[in-house]
């Protein structure tokens, strides 16, 4: 039996981009990042053009260098090729717990995640209005975050934890050219997020964006992708550290 644990450590990182052949560096990249946490999260474009080679390469990595739980989403590269079902699965039958709408308990922590989509932040946020094409991409921003929500809704752990590829906030695409930013994440992803009371929120997808914001009540979001990391912290491993308290299960 797992001890109980007073504080849980999470490791974080995406956009590893990993191809048919994994980078050398990646099998102590991931040892390290074990090696530092309870839990492991995974923020999305895990391989680089979402085939299943590719993400049989990454399982291979993990399941040789990590011996902590892995959590993880899916990104917009992982669905590049329409195979997303495949590596999902292929990730799956590596031990790895992959969040598409839904949840998870580790250590007493809820997990919850979806990989998001864009749309723009604030009052610049795409609105369902004009062309059909214009209306499918806000119909699919919706989606995502009613995946999120229902899957935050779901969970029963005291505290809660948030993982996306796309970022809720634009803080941390701060750094990113203003034109994309419609493109890295949706404020939609705020809402859920301010609802259902998070302790934690981890994303990608924004290569030079910014490595921590703040949701409107002041919770940590942290941008971890993987050359955001490399970047602002060249003088340590790249991959976030975040230790957050486990609250005992209220007795029913």
């Amino acid at each position: 039996m797992v001890p109980a644990k007073d504080r849980l450590r999470l490791a974080a990182l995406g956009d590893v981009h990993c191809g048919k052949t994994a980078p050398a560096n990646l099998p102590p990249l991931f040892a390290q990042a074990g090696d530092s946490a309870d839990v492991l999260l995974l923020c999305g474009d895990l391989t680089d053009y979402g085939l299943p080679e590719e993400a049989r390469a990454f399982a291979k990595v993990l399941t040789g260098a990590v011996k902590v739980p892995v959590v993880a989403v899916l990104g917009n590269h992982d669905y590049h090729s329409g195979k997303q079902d495949e590596v999902e699965q292929i990730l799956a039958d590596a031990g790895v717990t992959v969040l598409n709408g839904t949840e998870c308990e580790v250590h007493g922590v809820g997990f919850a995640g979806a990989k998001g989509f864009g749309g723009g932040f604030g009052r610049h946020v795409l609105a369902p209005w004009g062309e059909e094409s214009a209306k499918r991409f806000v119909q699919e921003a919706i989606k995502e975050e009613l995946k999120l929500e229902q899957a935050l809704a779901r969970l029963r752990a005291p505290q809660r934890v948030a993982l996306l590829h796309y970022a809720p906030i634009r803080d941390t695409v701060e750094g990113e050219p203003p034109e994309i930013f419609a493109f890295l994440g949706c404020s939609r992803l705020e809402e859920p997020l301010n609802r259902y009371p998070v302790t934690a929120v981890f994303h990608g997808h924004a290569h030079h964006g910014r490595p921590e914001g703040r949701l409107r009540d002041n919770v940590p979001v942290y941008n971890v992708a993987l050359p955001l990391l490399q970047r602002t912290f060249p003088d340590r491993p790249p991959f976030r550290v975040v230790e957050i308290p486990v609250v005992p299960h209220p007795r029913l």
